[in-house]
Protein backbone atom coordinates (compact mmCIF):
# COMPACT_ATOMS: atom_id res chain seq x y z
CA UNK A 1 0.00 0.00 0.00
CA UNK A 2 1.38 3.13 -1.11
CA UNK A 3 -0.01 6.95 -0.56
CA UNK A 4 0.75 8.03 -3.97
CA UNK A 5 -1.34 5.48 -6.01
CA UNK A 6 -5.36 6.45 -6.32
CA UNK A 7 -7.29 5.31 -3.77
CA UNK A 8 -10.57 4.26 -4.67
CA UNK A 9 -11.96 2.50 -1.34
CA UNK A 10 -10.81 2.97 2.11
CA UNK A 11 -10.79 0.52 5.07
CA UNK A 12 -14.11 2.19 6.09
CA UNK A 13 -15.53 2.26 2.74
CA UNK A 14 -14.77 -1.58 1.90
CA UNK A 15 -15.94 -2.68 5.36
CA UNK A 16 -19.27 -0.78 4.34
CA UNK A 17 -19.30 -2.36 1.10
CA UNK A 18 -18.73 -5.57 2.67
CA UNK A 19 -22.12 -4.96 5.10
CA UNK A 20 -23.47 -4.60 2.10
CA UNK A 21 -22.87 -6.99 0.15
CA UNK A 22 -23.75 -9.21 3.11
CA UNK A 23 -26.85 -7.92 3.37
CA UNK A 24 -27.94 -8.46 -0.56
CA UNK A 25 -26.65 -12.17 -0.38
CA UNK A 26 -29.33 -12.47 2.77
CA UNK A 27 -32.04 -11.21 0.86
CA UNK A 28 -31.91 -12.95 -2.04
CA UNK A 29 -31.21 -16.13 0.30
CA UNK A 30 -33.96 -15.02 3.09
CA UNK A 31 -35.17 -19.03 3.29
CA UNK A 32 -32.13 -21.02 2.95
CA UNK A 33 -30.17 -22.80 5.79
CA UNK A 34 -26.63 -22.11 4.38
CA UNK A 35 -25.14 -20.55 1.62
CA UNK A 36 -22.05 -21.57 0.16
CA UNK A 37 -19.28 -18.75 0.04
CA UNK A 38 -17.04 -19.65 -2.33
CA UNK A 39 -14.10 -17.31 -2.90
CA UNK A 40 -10.93 -17.27 -5.84
CA UNK A 41 -7.91 -17.76 -4.34
CA UNK A 42 -6.34 -15.50 -2.78
CA UNK A 43 -8.03 -12.38 -2.82
CA UNK A 44 -11.51 -13.53 -3.56
CA UNK A 45 -11.43 -16.44 -0.59
CA UNK A 46 -10.44 -13.05 1.69
CA UNK A 47 -13.65 -11.35 0.60
CA UNK A 48 -15.57 -14.84 0.80
CA UNK A 49 -14.17 -14.72 4.72
CA UNK A 50 -15.01 -11.18 5.14
CA UNK A 51 -18.33 -12.00 4.08
CA UNK A 52 -19.21 -14.74 6.20
CA UNK A 53 -18.85 -13.17 9.32
CA UNK A 54 -20.89 -10.14 8.22
CA UNK A 55 -23.64 -12.41 6.98
CA UNK A 56 -23.20 -14.54 10.09
CA UNK A 57 -23.95 -11.15 12.34
CA UNK A 58 -27.19 -10.38 10.18
CA UNK A 59 -28.77 -13.64 9.30
CA UNK A 60 -29.59 -17.23 10.44
CA UNK A 61 -27.57 -18.33 7.55
CA UNK A 62 -24.83 -20.66 8.12
CA UNK A 63 -22.09 -19.62 6.00
CA UNK A 64 -20.44 -22.18 4.31
CA UNK A 65 -16.67 -21.28 2.96
CA UNK A 66 -15.08 -22.61 -0.24
CA UNK A 67 -11.77 -22.02 -1.90
CA UNK A 68 -11.52 -22.29 -5.13
CA UNK A 69 -8.07 -22.58 -6.66
CA UNK A 70 -7.59 -21.31 -10.30
CA UNK A 71 -4.35 -20.80 -12.30
CA UNK A 72 -5.23 -17.33 -13.27
CA UNK A 73 -2.90 -17.78 -16.35
CA UNK A 74 -4.04 -21.22 -17.24
CA UNK A 75 -7.85 -21.01 -16.33
CA UNK A 76 -8.92 -23.91 -18.56
CA UNK A 77 -6.83 -25.96 -16.08
CA UNK A 78 -8.25 -28.13 -13.33
CA UNK A 79 -10.21 -26.21 -10.55
CA UNK A 80 -9.96 -27.53 -7.33
CA UNK A 81 -12.36 -26.76 -4.88
CA UNK A 82 -11.79 -27.16 -1.20
CA UNK A 83 -15.32 -28.95 -0.13
CA UNK A 84 -16.11 -31.61 -2.42
CA UNK A 85 -18.82 -30.78 -4.73
CA UNK A 86 -21.63 -33.09 -3.02
CA UNK A 87 -21.31 -30.62 -0.19
CA UNK A 88 -22.58 -27.71 -2.80
CA UNK A 89 -24.72 -29.91 -4.47
CA UNK A 90 -28.76 -28.59 -4.70
CA UNK A 91 -27.39 -25.56 -2.39
CA UNK A 92 -27.06 -21.63 -3.12
CA UNK A 93 -23.95 -20.58 -3.99
CA UNK A 94 -22.19 -17.28 -4.79
CA UNK A 95 -18.82 -17.25 -6.07
CA UNK A 96 -16.29 -14.45 -4.88
CA UNK A 97 -13.31 -12.62 -6.13
CA UNK A 98 -11.81 -9.21 -5.21
CA UNK A 99 -11.72 -7.47 -8.60
CA UNK A 100 -13.94 -8.17 -11.76
CA UNK A 101 -11.40 -7.02 -14.52
CA UNK A 102 -11.68 -9.22 -18.24
CA UNK A 103 -13.71 -11.47 -16.68
CA UNK A 104 -11.80 -14.72 -17.65
CA UNK A 105 -11.38 -15.96 -14.05
CA UNK A 106 -15.17 -15.83 -12.96
CA UNK A 107 -16.21 -17.19 -16.06
CA UNK A 108 -13.97 -20.38 -16.05
CA UNK A 109 -15.24 -20.67 -12.30
CA UNK A 110 -18.71 -20.00 -13.24
CA UNK A 111 -18.44 -23.47 -15.47
CA UNK A 112 -16.54 -25.58 -13.23
CA UNK A 113 -19.91 -24.93 -10.34
CA UNK A 114 -22.09 -25.67 -13.63
CA UNK A 115 -20.73 -29.58 -13.72
CA UNK A 116 -23.16 -30.21 -10.44
CA UNK A 117 -27.02 -29.25 -9.79
CA UNK A 118 -27.03 -25.80 -7.37
CA UNK A 119 -30.27 -24.00 -6.51
CA UNK A 120 -28.97 -21.08 -6.97
CA UNK A 121 -25.79 -19.43 -8.24
CA UNK A 122 -25.12 -15.35 -8.04
CA UNK A 123 -21.16 -13.58 -8.38
CA UNK A 124 -19.91 -11.33 -5.91
CA UNK A 125 -16.99 -8.76 -6.39
CA UNK A 126 -15.81 -5.74 -4.45
CA UNK A 127 -14.75 -3.63 -7.44
CA UNK A 128 -16.46 -4.13 -11.24
CA UNK A 129 -14.14 -3.18 -13.91
CA UNK A 130 -15.74 -2.63 -17.74
CA UNK A 131 -13.22 -4.50 -19.75
CA UNK A 132 -15.07 -7.71 -19.86
CA UNK A 133 -14.04 -10.42 -22.93
CA UNK A 134 -16.60 -12.78 -21.67
CA UNK A 135 -20.60 -12.39 -21.02
CA UNK A 136 -20.12 -13.04 -16.97
CA UNK A 137 -22.06 -10.10 -14.22
CA UNK A 138 -21.44 -9.30 -11.20
CA UNK A 139 -24.26 -10.10 -8.64
CA UNK A 140 -23.15 -7.99 -6.27
CA UNK A 141 -20.45 -5.39 -6.42
CA UNK A 142 -19.14 -2.98 -4.11
CA UNK A 143 -18.35 -0.43 -6.61
CA UNK A 144 -18.74 -0.32 -10.79
CA UNK A 145 -15.39 1.61 -12.11
CA UNK A 146 -14.37 2.77 -15.81
CA UNK A 147 -11.09 2.48 -16.49
CA UNK A 148 -8.42 2.29 -18.85
CA UNK A 149 -7.23 -1.06 -19.76
CA UNK A 150 -3.46 0.29 -18.83
CA UNK A 151 -4.13 0.53 -15.53
CA UNK A 152 -4.83 -2.06 -12.70
CA UNK A 153 -6.63 -2.28 -9.76
CA UNK A 154 -4.94 -4.00 -6.46
CA UNK A 155 -6.93 -4.80 -3.22
CA UNK A 156 -5.35 -4.85 0.23
CA UNK A 157 -7.99 -6.78 2.17
CA UNK A 158 -5.27 -8.00 5.30
CA UNK A 159 -4.01 -6.44 8.14
CA UNK A 160 -6.04 -3.48 9.32
CA UNK A 161 -6.18 -1.10 7.08
CA UNK A 162 -7.99 -2.63 3.56
CA UNK A 163 -7.78 -0.68 0.49
CA UNK A 164 -8.71 -0.79 -3.17
CA UNK A 165 -6.02 1.04 -5.06
CA UNK A 166 -5.87 1.80 -8.64
CA UNK A 167 -2.39 2.14 -10.44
Amino acid sequence: MTAKNNVILNHNEITHKIRRIAFQIYENNVNEKDIILAGIDSNGYILAKKLKVALSKISDITPILCKVSIDKKNPWSEIKTSIPSSEYENKSLVLVDDVLNSGTTLIYGVKHFLDVPLKQFKTAVLVNRNHKKYPVKADFKGISLSTSLHEHVNVFLEGKNFEAVLE
